[in-house]
């Protein structure tokens, strides 16, 4: 099977185009393609296919590192983006629409040679989180694990997020906060754990712990995530575009304040392309 191996700001991906009606690889076969020394070595696996939806160009889902499924992933849309542009299914120029398992995303380009993908609604009540046991919703949630009070915000774009917010970010021990939450009975189906930093109105810095990968260099999805939990508390502003500050690179967050959905963008790269052999 041919691949192309992209990342959008350091979050790296392996692409295959299954529009030919292959089936998707099994769990252990996106174990195995995404380890970095027995594998092509990824973050996450996007398998590009037919449209589900009228206005669409292709559809595509997300595999984890550990061959879990996931519902979102921004720097994947903006690779899927451009790796469709350069198949030809997408137009060089102008607006088109891909579509994740979590819905329709319309794709502009951003003059810069990145792409900028309408994410959605931020989405805080507990039942679509999801939050186990929660009837009310919070701008901010508090639970004792390992001994330690952790306050933080949790909000899904497509996928479950935690935001922590510290004045550190890049000394705050991720390694050890983020599977402390994902593996809380707060967080049903898991979820993303960021830590974020206030920098300015319009900046913050973030580091991402993803569900089934573990720390990542970006987060694109995680970057909405911050900025809309940050845009509740009044610590950014909703009217200017936010730059969040990642490992891999910066992206850039907006908020259409007449649809409530908020807009990421940045940048998609090329790396190689090759051809794999799945062995179970």
């Amino acid at each position: 099977m041919r691949f192309t191996k992209m990342h959008g700001a350091g979050n790296d991906f392996v692409v295959l185009d299954l529009r030919d009606g292959r089936p998707a690889p099994t769990p252990t076969e996106c174990a195995r393609l995404a380890h970095r020394h027995f594998g092509v070595g990824c973050d996450q696996i996007l398998t590009i296919e037919s449209p589900r939806s009228t206005g669409a160009v292709a559809s595509y889902r997300i595999w984890n590192a550990d061959g879990s499924p996931s519902g979102q992933c921004g720097n994947g849309a903006r690779c899927i983006a451009a790796w469709l542009v350069r198949d030809g299914s997408a137009p060089a120029q102008g607006r088109f629409s891909i579509e994740s398992p979590a819905g329709l995303h319309p794709v502009r380009h951003d003059g810069d040679g990145g792409f900028v993908i309408d994410m959605g609604r931020p989405r805080f009540a507990p039942t679509e989180v999801p939050l186990a046991g929660v009837a009310d919703e919070h701008d901010e949630y508090t639970r004792v694990l390992d001994g330690e009070t952790l306050r933080f915000g949790a909000v899904s774009m497509g996928n479950p997020h935690a935001v922590i917010e510290v004045t550190d970010a890049n000394g705050a021990d991720l390694a050890r906060l983020g599977p402390l939450l994902q593996g809380d009975a707060l967080f049903p189906q898991s979820c993303n754990v960021g830590v974020a930093q206030w920098l300015a109105p319009d900046r913050i810095r973030l580091r991402v712990y993803e569900r089934g990968v573990g720390e990542t260099l970006a987060c694109g999805s995680g970057a909405c995530a911050a900025v809309a939990v940050l845009v509740r508390r009044g610590r950014v502003d909703a009217d200017r575009e936010i730059a969040v500050e990642l490992p891999g690179g910066t992206l850039t967050v907006c908020r259409d304040t007449r649809a409530d959905t908020l807009f990421m963008g940045g940048p998609a790269a090329f790396v190689f392309d090759g051809t794999t052999r799945f062995q179970e």
